[in-house]
C-alpha cells in the first residue's frame, strides 16, 4: 500500500466539530486517513503528494440508490406506442432493456457509470441491479465493474416474480455470502426487492427468511407510484408498510427508495423500525410521478437520504433538484435548502456506515481515504455558515480534478489514468447499438 499527502487545500471535514481547515494537508497511508491539520509538509514521508492549490477538499459523496444498468438506455426510444403511465414505462422501457442484457452489457454498463460517479466525485455507491437473462453471476460483473474503476460499492439484485418467480433470490443469497467471507472491505451487499406489486407471498417469504437469516438488510422500492398502493391493497387488503411488516423486511439495514406515496402511519413504521428511506427526485419529476414528502418524512424522524435511481451518476445534482423540487411543492422559498444538503451530507454517510464496515464522509483521522478536491476556488467566503450555497450553486457545477477512493487515486487531473476511456466508451457506444437491436 502507498501514502499519499495532500496539501495546500480548504478543508471541508464534515466531522463532528464542522472544521474548516485553510491552508490544510491530509496524510493517507493505505486506505485511511492518519492525520488532517495545518502540520508542515514534511512531516510525513509519502510516496506522493498532491498540491491542491487552494481548491476546496471535501470528503468523496455517496449516491444512495442508482441502477447502473440503466446506463445504456439513454437515447434509446423503446418501440411501440407512447408510454402514458408508470407501469407502461416499466413495461415498455426498463423491464425490456434489463431483458436485453448480457453478461458484457453487465460489465460495461456499470463501468461506464461508475466512470462518470468517479469523475463526479462520488466515492460509493448503493446499486439495485437486474437482468433476467443473466441474473446468476450478474454481480460479480458489475463488483468487476468497481474494482476495475477503484469505488466502494454494495450491491443486491432485484428479486421479481415477473419473469420467473422468485428469480433472482439465489443471486442474493450467493453474493451476500461471498461478501461475508470476503475480508475485504470495498463490496458489501444487501438482498434486493423490485416492489410489492411484483412479489407474491411465497416469493416474499423466501426473500425473509434468506435475507433476515443472514442479517443483510433489504433495497426495496416502495410506493413509487399509486398502483404500488393499489396492487398491494386489492390483493392483500393491506397498505405497503403493514405488508413488509407482515415479512419483517424493515430495519435499520434496510433501504425503502422512492416513498412517495407512504402516509403518515407509514412514515411513523419507518422512523419506529429504524429502517432507511432514500429518495430520486429526478427520477421522479421523469416519471412525471408526484412529488414525495420528504420534509414530513424528517420530521416523522425517518433517515432520508437521495440517490441518483439510473437517471445519472451526478449526485449533487439530485440534492440540488430536491431543494428545488420541495421549494416548488410547498410553493415556499424558504424550504428543504439546508435539508436537502443534509441529507446528501449527513444522511447518505450514515445510510453508507450501516452497510460498510469501513466509516466514510468525514476527513478526519481512521476514516476511510475517499476524499475528492473540486476544481473550485471559492470567490466569496467559504465558511460554515455558507459551505451549502457553495455545494447547490457552485460545486454542482465544477469539474472535480481528483478522486481519491480507499487511498488510491482514481481521477488525476480529470482523468482516469488506470483506464483507456476511449477504448471503453468505443466499446460502449457498440454494445448499446446491439442492447437496442434486441429490443421488441
Amino acid at each position: 500500500m502507498s501514502s499519499l499527502l495532500i496539501t495546500n487545500g480548504h478543508i471541508v471535514t464534515l466531522d463532528a466539530d464542522n472544521r474548516f481547515i485553510e491552508n490544510g494537508s491530509i496524510y493517507i497511508d493505505g486506505h485511511d486517513i492518519i492525520d488532517v491539520g495545518n502540520f508542515a509538509p514534511d512531516t510525513y514521508s509519502v510516496d506522493r503528494t498532491i498540491d491542491a492549490r487552494g481548491s476546496l477538499v471535501m470528503p468523496g459523496l455517496i449516491n444512495a440508490h442508482h441502477h447502473l444498468y440503466s446506463t445504456f438506455a439513454r437515447g434509446f426510444t423503446p418501440p411501440g406506442p407512447q408510454a402514458t403511465t408508470f407501469e407502461d414505462n416499466l413495461k415498455s422501457l426498463w423491464w425490456k432493456l434489463d431483458a436485453a442484457l448480457d453478461s458484457d452489457d453487465v460489465y460495461y454498463s456499470a463501468l461506464l457509470a461508475i466512470m462518470h460517479a468517479a469523475r463526479a466525485g462520488c466515492t460509493t455507491i448503493i446499486d439495485h441491479h437486474a437482468s433476467p437473462s443473466c441474473c446468476d453471476g450478474s454481480l460479480d460483473e458489475v463488483e468487476r465493474a468497481f474494482r476495475d474503476v477503484g469505488l466502494s460499492g454494495c450491491l443486491c439484485y432485484e428479486v421479481s416474480d415477473r419473469n420467473e418467480v422468485g428469480q433472482g433470490i439465489e443471486e442474493n443469497e450467493r453474493y451476500i455470502r461471498k461478501c461475508r467471507a470476503s475480508d475485504d472491505g470495498q463490496m458489501a451487499a444487501s438482498f434486493g426487492l423490485h416492489a410489492l406489486m411484483t412479489l407474491g407471498t411465497r416469493t416474499l417469504d423466501r426473500c425473509a427468511d434468506i435475507g433476515n437469516s443472514l442479517d443483510a438488510g433489504f433495497h426495496v422500492h416502495a410506493a413509487e407510484d399509486e398502483i404500488d398502493v393499489t396492487v398491494t391493497m386489492e390483493r392483500y387488503g393491506r397498505r405497503i408498510m403493514d405488508r413488509f411488516l407482515d415479512f419483517a423486511i424493515p430495519g435499520p439495514k434496510t433501504i425503502f427508495v422512492h416513498g412517495i406515496h407512504f402516509g403518515p402511519r407509514e412514515l411513523d413504521l419507518l422512523r419506529s423500525t429504524d429502517s432507511m428511506l432514500v429518495n430520486a427526485p429526478e427520477s421522479n419529476m421523469n416519471n412525471g410521478l408526484s412529488v414525495a414528502p420528504v420534509l414530513d418524512m424528517l420530521k416523522h424522524g425517518v433517515t432520508v437520504g437521495v440517490g441518483t435511481d439510473g437517471m445519472s451518476s451526478h449526485v449533487i445534482s439530485q440534492a440540488r433538484a430536491m431543494y428545488l423540487h420541495q421549494r416548488t411543492y410547498h410553493r415556499d422559498p424558504t424550504v428543504a435548502f439546508t435539508e436537502a444538503c443534509e441529507i446528501l451530507l449527513n444522511n447518505n454517510r450514515q445510510i453508507c456506515n450501516r452497510l460498510f464496515r469501513e466509516p466514510r464522509g468525514m476527513i478526519e483521522t481512521g476514516q476511510l481515504a475517499d476524499i475528492i478536491i473540486p476544481d473550485y476556488v471559492p470567490f466569496t467566503p467559504l465558511n460554515a455558515e455558507t459551505f451549502y450555497g457553495h455545494l447547490l450553486f457552485g460545486l454542482s457545477f465544477a469539474r472535480v480534478r481528483t478522486t481519491i477512493a480507499r487511498g488510491r487515486v482514481i481521477v488525476d487531473d480529470g482523468r482516469l489514468m488506470h483506464l483507456d476511456e476511449d477504448e471503453i466508451r468505443a466499446r460502449c457506444a457498440e454494445q448499446a447499438h446491439r442492447i437496442w437491436a434486441r429490443i421488441h
